[in-house]
């Protein structure tokens, strides 16, 4: 364990190690794997989508083996409701009714990980208790307050299954520093890998293998911070940042066109001030892994996808073709807007 007050590079190669580990154990997904690290050391909550079985939980144990810290999971149901988050009512052996701490209550404030697992299939009630916890990293309950100071929330969905299921309302995909999709592995090598190595075949062996305690989870808020106050955008860059946010708005007016698009009707509401501070926050760390100490257009441009693709909503008539044309507008936004 690393003292805070050393050099932040000592942090990096802890973090670069912690990546590492989660490479070998999720194999190629380079680019997912390195996005959740980021959302670690900015201390951003997480959300994966993608197929049946491409490794979105197998990814979201392996970072969570790897922290360390107390961890707690919830499967998304139809009747799931919001007091199961907080507590769960039972008869012991004596036939008598008993109550005891929920996943969000269990570890108190030790609880370093939750994990909701498939959250499109609960109610948008549960949306709602776990927006608070997101938000504030508190919760009342039992005529009293629980601070969660070290909480970081994954959640998964697949995008396949659409019956019994709630889309997530904006206010709670704005709570995601980042939604990253996870697909399956193009490379035919990859592929035989997982299909045939039987390392691959037992994930809880496979998550075991991931070491925990490397990184103390209950530092990381602190070592944020840091992070945050060591890497520093220059005037320029301040400047490019205001035009990428408003190219999300206002695409027409930047120049950028898509096919069979009437620009000027795309964009039903643009990204909030809290959703380009969590881009400048991704970027940061982005920077400070590949151990720079300054801002640079590249790191803006790493993140981008994953941190304001969920932010942008189309309008109606447009919004049917959701999965093709935000790949684009994000393409045209960073093609169209001159980096410095």
């Amino acid at each position: 364990m690393i003292n805070l007050n050393n050099q932040l590079s000592d942090w990096r190669d802890l973090a670069l190690q912690f990546e590492q580990q989660i490479n070998n154990t999720v194999l190629g997904q380079q680019k997912a794997v390195r996005h959740c690290v980021i959302s670690v050391f900015a201390r951003g909550h997480v959300l994966l989508e993608g197929n049946v079985g491409v490794g979105k939980t197998t990814l979201l144990r392996a970072v969570a083996q790897g922290l360390g810290g107390d961890y707690q999971r919830i499967e998304g149901t139809i009747d799931l409701m919001p007091s199961d988050l907080i507590y769960y009512t039972y008869l012991d052996n004596k036939g008598k009714p008993q109550v005891d701490p929920g996943p969000l209550l269990k570890q108190g404030d030790s609880l370093a990980t939750f994990f909701f697992n498939e959250i499109n299939r609960a109610r948008p009630q549960v949306h709602s208790l776990l927006l608070r916890v997101m938000a504030e990293r508190s919760i009342s309950a039992f005529n009293q307050e629980y601070q969660f100071p070290h909480i970081q929330v994954f959640a998964d969905r697949n995008r396949i299954e659409k019956e019994e299921t709630f889309e997530l309302p904006a206010a709670a995909r704005d709570r995601f520093m980042m939604e990253i999709n996870i697909d399956m592995p193009t490379d035919d090598g990859l592929l035989k890998e997982l299909i045939f190595n039987s390392r691959f075949h037992d994930v809880d062996k496979l998550i075991a293998t991931v070491e925990t305690g490397n990184i103390a989870y209950y530092q990381l808020n602190e070592l944020a911070q840091q992070i945050q106050q060591s890497i520093q955008p220059s005037a320029m860059l301040k400047n490019y940042v205001l035009d990428l946010w408003k190219a999300s708005k206002y695409p027409k007016k930047y120049g950028i066109k898509l096919i069979d698009v009437e620009m000027d009707q795309l964009i039903q509401s643009g990204a909030s001030p809290r959703g380009m501070s969590f881009l400048i926050r991704a970027a940061k760390v982005n920077a400070w892994l590949e151990n720079r100490t300054t801002l640079l257009p590249e790191d803006l441009q790493a993140v981008f996808q994953v941190s304001m693709a969920h932010r942008i909503f189309l309008n109606p008539i447009y919004s049917y073709r959701q999965e093709q044309l935000m790949p684009e507008l994000i393409t045209g936004i960073l093609e169209g807007i001159a980096a410095p």
